[in-house]
């Protein structure tokens, strides 16, 4: 297939009317933490449990819920952690309050979790230790309304999603998370409505750790790379790839590095090639023939999207030499949202907005899901944020 238009730099970012606001509206319609203290990241050890951890962006006061993996991938539910700050929702969201991928970030080998405040416009560091959670540090956001989070190593990055987005860098530094001026880049998105679907969408590392990606949703409809020194601060601008009327939102890579991008505008799948330059190569596209596909997580060799308007997960199997085999689609609660695997392939966790409720899946060696069952997260409706051990 043909490379995607791409460009070094942005000038500024005129607003795109998209029928996907309407569509995913309409789908969406249907349906006590300790003080902080300093900590220097801990790798983890074999006798650690595996656990889930779900955040419930309640604007009131967010929090982190705890569950226990049991060994046939049920849920029991552990302890709820204050995260010292308050959750948000962006205009015209229903069951999905950040419409974001990525908002709780997990470091399984330092044990580390990272959770946005979007109301409080900060990020909240916990150490984990099985499913016991401790509040590290509370620490501004660098920017307006926090939506996702990505850790590599040492590094770390925020995406702020209002004031046309932004992304803020941190390093780890005597054993605390430190905020780097520097690293700060403004996305200059245009501003438009509906305020949830032209908001940036998610950040994240390359796999190698030296390139940082942002999607712009129907803000630009670009995928945005930022190469990273070899010290971890970004370009001062990123290689822009334009994807027109797709609206990127989520993304994940899969076990030969390919990125794998949801599509919000024509409801689907496609896989890039991510070159050491920043220039991104479309190697292939899959519709999910459903609605506001969104989301979408791996797991080995398999991949699932998450359909926020057809209440679906549609599933993947990934080809040796990229192509996406379909799975068929896998129902799930109502508002089907941002979603994680278990590090050890068995099982798929599913948050649900329209109920805040969590589905458990045991993917089968065919990459078939087989429901387990489910748990409520309390005062999670319209939550994203969810991290597997």
């Amino acid at each position: 297939m043909p490379s995607s238009n791409v460009r070094k730099t942005r000038p500024g970012r005129a607003a795109r009317a998209t029928a996907v606001g309407a569509a995913v509206v309409a789908a969406a319609a249907v349906l006590a933490a300790p003080s902080a203290s300093a900590a220097t990241p801990r790798h983890a050890t074999a006798r650690d449990s595996a656990p889930v951890l779900v955040q419930s962006d309640n604007a009131r006061a967010n929090t982190v819920v705890a569950y226990h993996r049991n060994p046939d991938g049920s849920l029991d539910r552990r302890g709820v952690y204050a995260t010292g700050g308050r959750g948000g929702v962006l205009d015209g969201s229903v069951v999905d309050h950040l419409a974001s991928q990525g908002s709780l970030g997990y470091d399984r080998e330092h044990r580390l979790l990272y959770a946005v405040n979007a109301g409080s416009d900060t990020v909240t560091v916990f150490a984990v230790r099985g499913d016991r959670l401790r509040r590290l540090q509370v620490l501004p956001s660098g920017g307006d309304f926090p939506v996702s989070v990505a850790a590599h190593g040492d590094q770390v990055y925020v995406l702020n999603a209002r004031g046309g987005g932004s992304v803020q860098g941190y390093v780890w530094n005597s054993g605390r998370l430190v905020q780097v001026p520097g690293r700060r880049r403004d996305l200059r998105l245009a501003v438009a409505s509906p305020e949830f679907t032209h908001t940036p969408g998610q950040v994240g590392f390359t796999p190698d750790g030296s390139q940082l990606i942002v999607t712009t949703k129907a803000a630009a409809n670009t995928i945005d790379v930022f190469p990273l020194t070899p010290s971890g601060a970004p370009a001062a601008h990123p290689v822009v790839t334009s994807t027109p009327d797709a609206v990127p939102f989520g993304f994940a890579f899969d076990r030969a590095g390919r990125l794998q991008v949801t599509e919000a505008g024509p409801n689907a799948v496609a896989t890039f090639a991510v070159h050491r330059d920043g220039t991104l190569r479309r190697l292939g596209q899959v519709a999910t023939g459903q609605m506001a596909t969104c989301w979408v997580v791996s797991t080995g060799d398999h991949l699932y999207a998450s359909n926020a308007g057809s209440t679906t997960l549609s599933g993947y199997r990934v080809e040796p030499r990229g192509p996406l085999t379909s799975l068929g689609t896998t129902p799930t609660h109502g508002g089907t949202v941002d979603a994680a695997a278990s590090s050890d392939g068995r099982d798929v966790y599913v948050q649900t907005g329209a109920q805040g409720i969590v589905d458990e899946f045991r993917v089968g060696h065919d990459g078939s899901l087989t429901r387990i069952g489910s748990v409520t997260v309390p005062g999670a409706v319209g939550g994203e944020g969810i991290a597997a051990g």
